[in-house]
């Protein structure tokens, strides 16, 4: 923290020895951490300077979380902060939201965040967030979330988190993003991507073999795997069943060297050249039951590894279902910790707000095993291992006291005047505009018109 130290600092600490959830930034002045007043805690989120890059290299220093076979596994998710009033407020973008009836989509202004956490096994929430950026109007979606994930994979490897020899690194992802594309992004780099495909897809089989004595260009598609017809699927090369705690009887099906039938389009559009051939095993997860009762439907994820045994098959679904613990984490974020109470007009001071929950929750993560339980009469009593991110940051306050506070006592001030009684504000804040999408220009920098089409079958290779 550049500027405005003091204050961002003890604001981190109002937030984590709060007892109650995080509504109003004025309130967490009223701690007894923070000695300083309102004013000054709005000033340093306004103000005040936060060196994202060393924060960033330090959050990859901190042990990282692992899966079970010891791999570092990294989730990435768009996760949304709504501004629907905001009409003051730069840089909004409609984003995606689920209306309160079923299959309702509505577009609500906000600022969109990409973060990226790396999972861990184990029946718990927890998760190490790593990296957060905001997507600006203009961003391609997919493109930016490619640089921050390379970013995050050469911090790690430069903090000696991954070494040579060690098993590459994986990135799970939803269905929003395009897995072949991050595969062929990221191909340099230590790492294999595991994406959740749409239900309507239709992936191709290798060429076939050319025949001698053949005329014409080579076939570079064999037949179709079409997700909704089972009789283009053919033999899968493992068939796993297996009996789960949540789930009950769980079937997995796998299909190797499958790969999309690229186009000149969409994110295709300014490739040069003739469009690559990217191979995977793509995943058929079938559940008996889903922990809600509702009625379980088929999962398609789909990993860049193009030859899976049955041992990567079986980690892979499992890796899969362990992607969901980042919404724990954007709930813990939101619900607790208040990411998302402050009223701030201004993007910059949305960002240096973000980070700063970023480091209070690592802090939770390091003090899961030094807090004590502090559980209400009618909870579990639970291991220190078990601890949710909620009840270790209950405990924090009795740690806090310990470890001391590098900030220099608050001076006395005044309030300023203010605007004198019976004059008006003359200089009203500027009113932006909402950006419909976020992308604004194709890959090769000519502008797109967004125009209207019919609509056609949802087949997509």
């Amino acid at each position: 923290m550049t500027a405005r130290a003091d204050a961002l600092f003890e604001l981190v600490d109002a937030v984590l020895c709060g007892d109650t959830a995080v509504r109003s930034l004025a309130e967490l002045s009223l701690t007894g951490q923070h000695r300083r007043g309102h004013g000054s805690l709005y000033a340093g989120l306004n103000r005040g300077c936060i060196d994202v890059d060393r924060l960033r290299t330090a959050l990859t220093t901190v042990p990282v979380s692992r899966a079970a076979d010891g791999r570092i596994v990294l989730a990435v998710d768009v996760t949304c902060w709504l501004r629907p009033e905001a009409h003051t407020s730069p840089q909004r973008v409609l984003c995606h939201t689920y209306g309160r009836t079923k299959d309702t989509h509505i577009g609500v202004p906000g600022w969109p965040y990409s973060m990226v956490v790396a999972l861990e096994s184990g029946r718990h929430s927890w998760t190490a967030p790593l990296d957060a950026g905001r997507l600006q109007p203009g961003d391609d979606a997919a493109t930016v979330t490619a640089e921050q994930l390379r970013d995050v994979v050469q911090r790690l490897i430069a903090a000696r988190q991954w070494q040579p020899g060690d098993p590459d690194m994986w990135i799970v992802a939803a269905a929003g993003y395009d897995g072949p594309r991050l595969a062929l992004l990221l191909a340099d780099l230590p790492v294999k991507v595991l994406v959740r495909m749409r239900s309507d897809r239709v992936l191709r089989r290798p060429a076939p073999p050319r025949a001698p004595d053949t005329i014409g260009r080579p076939k570079r598609h064999g037949g179709e795997f079409i997700f909704g017809d089972p009789a283009s699927w053919g033999a899968p090369d493992t068939a796993i069943t297996t009996e789960t705690r949540l789930y009950g009887d769980a079937t997995v099906l796998a299909w190797n060297r499958l790969h999309p039938r690229l186009t000149h389009r969409t994110a295709w559009t300014g490739h040069d050249g003739i469009l690559p051939i990217i191979e995977g095993t793509i995943i058929l997860l079938r559940v008996q039951r889903l922990p809600s009762g509702a009625t379980a439907k088929p999962v398609w994820p789909w990993s860049s590894i193009p030859d899976a045994d049955t041992t990567t098959v079986n980690l892979l679904w499992q890796t899969f279902l362990r992607r969901f613990d980042i919404e724990h984490t954007f709930r813990m974020l939101k619900q607790t910790l208040g990411w998302t109470s402050p009223k701030l007009r201004d993007p910059a001071a949305a960002d240096r707000w973000t980070w700063l929950l970023l480091a209070a929750y690592t802090q939770l993560r390091l003090a899961r095993t030094l807090v004590t339980d502090l559980r209400r009469p009618w909870e579990r009593p639970a291991p220190p291992q078990r601890l949710t991110p909620a009840r270790v940051r209950r405990g924090f306050r009795h740690l806090h006291t310990r470890t001391g506070t590098p900030t220099s006592a608050p001076k006395p001030s005044r309030p300023g005047p203010g605007r004198p009684p019976g004059h008006r504000n003359n200089q009203p804040a500027t009113r932006h505009d909402v950006h419909i999408v976020t992308r604004t220009k194709p890959p090769n920098g000519t502008v797109r018109k967004k125009t209207s089409t019919t609509p056609r079958p949802r087949r997509t290779g």
